[in-house]
């Protein structure tokens, strides 16, 4: 106040008004910037203190009010493991062909949870993600949140749980088979089906903004997709005519290849999984591109 009135006395012009800091919610409304994944992951991880505050605030909620917390990651795969084996070895004496030499039962067992544990990893996305936004609202309102920030979280915090499965699975299986270096490339083998969840996760999780009915309509589509993925029976089992089908199912071909390195020591098959790698990540494009544009009228609907 004080320089102001000096300045006006002695006849100099006044300050200029400072210009108001643009608020930016996400690197998409920075002029000349092109939103991509790489845009993303570059975002997520100059706010990584954001990612994992959300990161851990996403899995206690899983646990929030029990008494045993986050002993239930490991509790549920084991107690998943038991109802497989005595349901499907003991109940029902199925078997799978060209299974590992050994316990027949064990390998049953593991097979089919190899198979239910990275289906369930890539259901969980799909269906929390039509309301993610919905569950989030707060967040719209404020001009200064990475709103794509939050599916990325969800696919992260999925992915955690799945990543405890598997070393149940993997611990099972050195304890009582045996395992070789081909599990080392399980991280690889899995980076396809994460990319396609993160891909849909955006697609569905903007969608289910402006259409409220897209939760009701996934569920029994991801349903189905347990039926036709190799989850409780092997590719081989299927007609010639219907199997060069699965090859257009990311999830069937990573049950696949990860059933192979885990219990049958067998490499990767190279070709299938490039090509899906490439599709996947065309998904996870085509769905970060798609989020970008259609979060603008987020706030409108909500």
């Amino acid at each position: 106040m004080r320089e102001a009135c000096r300045r006006r006395c002695y006849g100099l012009p006044p300050y200029p008004p400072t210009p108001e800091p643009m608020r930016v919610t996400d690197l998409s409304e920075v002029p000349g910037t092109t939103w991509t994944l790489c845009q993303v992951l570059r975002q997520s991880w100059l706010q990584r203190q954001l990612f994992l505050k959300l990161l851990r605030r996403d899995f206690a909620e899983r646990y929030r009010g029990s008494y045993l917390g986050a002993v239930w990651a490991v509790l549920l795969p084991l107690l998943s493991l038991t109802v497989f084996t005595f349901f499907f070895g003991v109940i029902f004496k199925i078997r799978w062909p060209a299974a590992p030499s050994g316990d027949s039962l064990h390998n049953l067992a593991l097979i089919l949870f190899i198979g239910m544990a990275l289906y369930n990893f890539l259901a969980e996305c799909l269906c929390r993600a039509p309301g993610l936004i919905l569950a989030h609202q707060s967040y719209v309102k404020n001009v200064v949140f990475p709103l794509d920030m939050l599916p990325a979280v969800m696919v992260t915090s999925a992915l955690l749980m799945l990543g405890v499965t598997l070393a149940v699975i993997l611990l099972l299986q050195a304890l009582v088979g045996e395992l070789t270096t081909t599990v080392l490339l399980l991280p690889v083998i899995v980076l396809p089906l994460v990319l396609s969840a993160l891909g849909l996760s955006w697609f569905l999780s903007a969608l289910g903004v402006f259409i409220r009915d897209t939760q009701q309509l996934v569920v029994p589509l991801v349903q189905l997709l347990m039926f036709l993925s190799p989850v409780f029976y092997p590719a081989s089992a299927l007609p010639s005519e219907v199997r060069p089908w699965l090859e257009y199912n990311p999830l069937a071909l990573v049950i696949e290849q990860a059933r192979g390195i885990i219990l049958f020591a067998q490499p990767p098959a190279w070709i299938p999984y490039l090509f899906a790698l490439a599709a996947s990540l065309l998904l996870a494009l085509l769905g970060a591109y798609w989020f970008a544009r259609t979060r603008k009228g987020f706030a409108d609907v909500l």
